[in-house]
C-alpha cells in the first residue's frame, strides 16, 4: 500500500517525507528483493505495545507493520491544465492508494509561500480544486460513449458504471471531493470503476505543519482543523522532526521527554501520529505474534476472519486453518506470559468465523 505525500511548495512536504524516511525507515534488510525509488521510502508503524510484548518474551527482534510513502511533486494551481509538472503530478498521484496533503501553519518570512501568505484552508482547496477538475475531465471524456454503449447494449454492469460515474459527477461538481460519498459506493461499485482510479476517491489525511511555539496547541489546532476541514488531521512539526532527523531511537525519545517536562504536556505530536492515522485510512489493522525469535506485526484488512489473518503468515495456514488462540494484548501483558494466561483461562479458541480485532495476540493451529 502507497501513501502519497502532496502539497504546495515550501509547505515542509519534502523536509517531512525525508524525516519519516530517515527517523522511521524500515530496516532495508526486511525487504531484500525490493528496489527502492529515490521517492520511496518504506516507514515503519511504531506500536508501544510491540515493545512491551518483546520485553516479555525476551524476543530477538521486532518486526513492525509498514507501509511505503512516496514524495510527490509539488503542485501549483492549473495542475491539472498541465502547469508546473501537470499531468506527471497527477499520474504519480493515480498510483497511491491514499494522499497525505501537507497544509503550512508556520509562518516564516524567510520561506516564502508561493501564494504570498500562509492559510492553510486556501490551500487545501487549491490542491482540491485541481484533483477534482482533474478527475471531472476525465469523466466528461469517457462517460457520453459510455451512456450510448449503455443504451445500445442493454449491458447491466455498463447501467452500473454509468450511474456509480454520474454520481461522482454531481458531487464533483458541487466542488466536493469523491471520497465522501464513498460510503455509499459498494465493494461491487468500487470494482466496477477502479480502472478509473480516481484522485478523489482516494482516503485524505491532512497533515498540519506547526511551528514548535504552537506545540503547545497540538490537540486545539487538531480539534479546530478537524471541525473546518471534516476529515482526519495529524499536527507535524516538520522543523522538529528535521531537527531530530539524524537521532538514534533513544536520543529521539530523550529529547522528547526534554521537551514534555519543559512545556509541561502530556504529549508532543511527533510522525507517529502521521503514520498511524495514514494507515488507519487505508483500511488496514494489524495483529501480533510473539516469541523468543521475534516480535512482528501482520497487516491485514480491516474486518478479517481468523483464516483470512492466518493467511497473512502464509497461504497455508488459511488454507488448512482449524482454530486460532487468541488473547488481547492487554491481558497477556497483564497474565505476564502466555503459559500463565492460559493458566487463567484468558486464552480463547476461536474458529473460522472470528473476526480479528486490532492488537490480538494469536497462535494459528492449521493442517494441510
Amino acid at each position: 500500500m502507497k501513501i502519497g505525500i502532496v502539497g504546495l511548495p515550501n509547505v515542509g512536504k519534502s523536509t517531512l517525507f525525508n524525516a519519516l524516511t530517515k527517523s522511521y525507515a524500515a530496516p532495508a534488510e526486511n525487504f531484500p528483493f525490493c528496489t527502492i525509488e529515490p521517492n520511496v521510502g518504506i516507514v515503519d508503524v511504531k506500536d508501544p505495545r510491540m515493545v512491551a510484548l518483546s520485553e516479555m518474551s525476551k524476543t530477538q527482534k521486532i518486526v513492525y507493520a509498514h507501509t511505503e510513502f512516496v514524495d510527490i511533486a509539488g503542485l501549483v494551481k492549473g495542475a491539472s491544465k498541465g502547469e508546473g509538472l501537470g499531468n506527471k503530478f497527477l499520474s504519480h498521484i493515480r498510483e497511491v492508494d491514499a494522499i497525505v496533503q501537507v497544509l503550512r501553519h508556520f509562518q516564516d518570512t524567510d520561506i516564502v509561500h508561493v501564494e504570498g501568505g500562509v492559510d492553510p484552508l486556501r490551500d487545501r482547496e487549491i490542491i482540491n480544486t485541481e484533483l477534482i477538475f482533474a478527475d471531472l475531465e476525465q469523466i466528461e471524456k469517457s462517460l457520453p460513449a459510455l451512456q450510448k454503449k449503455a443504451k445500445i447494449s442493454q449491458n447491466k454492469d455498463d447501467g452500473k458504471v454509468v450511474a456509480i460515474l454520474e454520481k461522482i459527477q454531481e458531487v464533483l461538481n458541487r466542488g466536493e471531493l469523491a471520497n465522501t460519498i464513498r460510503s455509499e459506493l459498494s465493494a461491487e461499485d468500487l470494482k466496477l470503476i477502479r480502472s478509473y482510479n480516481f484522485l478523489t476517491l482516494k482516503p485524505f489525511v491532512y497533515a498540519l505543519n506547526i511551528a514548535q511555539e504552537d506545540l503547545a496547541n497540538a490537540e486545539v489546532l487538531k480539534s479546530e482543523y478537524e471541525a473546518k476541514l471534516n476529515a482526519p488531521v495529524a499536527i507535524v512539526c516538520v522543523k522538529l522532526e528535521s531537527e531530530m532527523m539524524e537521532f538514534s531511537a533513544e536520543e529521539r525519545a530523550e529529547f522528547i521527554n526534554e521537551l514534555l517536562e519543559i512545556s509541561g504536556e502530556k504529549k508532543i505530536p511527533t510522525l507517529d501520529d502521521l503514520i498511524s492515522l495514514a494507515f488507519n485510512q487505508l483500511g488496514l489493522m494489524y495483529y501480533f505474534t510473539t516469541g523468543e525469535k521475534e516480535t512482528r506485526a501482520w497487516t491485514i484488512p480491516l474486518n478479517s476472519t481468523a483464516p483470512q489473518a492466518a493467511g497473512a503468515i502464509h497461504s497455508d495456514f488459511e488454507r488448512g486453518f482449524i482454530k486460532a488462540e487468541v488473547i488481547s494484548t492487554e491481558k497477556l501483558l497483564e497474565a505476564g506470559s502466555r503459559s500463565a494466561a492460559r493458566d487463567k483461562g484468558q486464552i480463547r479458541l476461536e474458529g473460522k468465523d472470528y473476526i480479528v480485532q486490532d492488537g490480538d495476540v494469536i497462535v494459528f493451529k492449521f493442517n494441510v
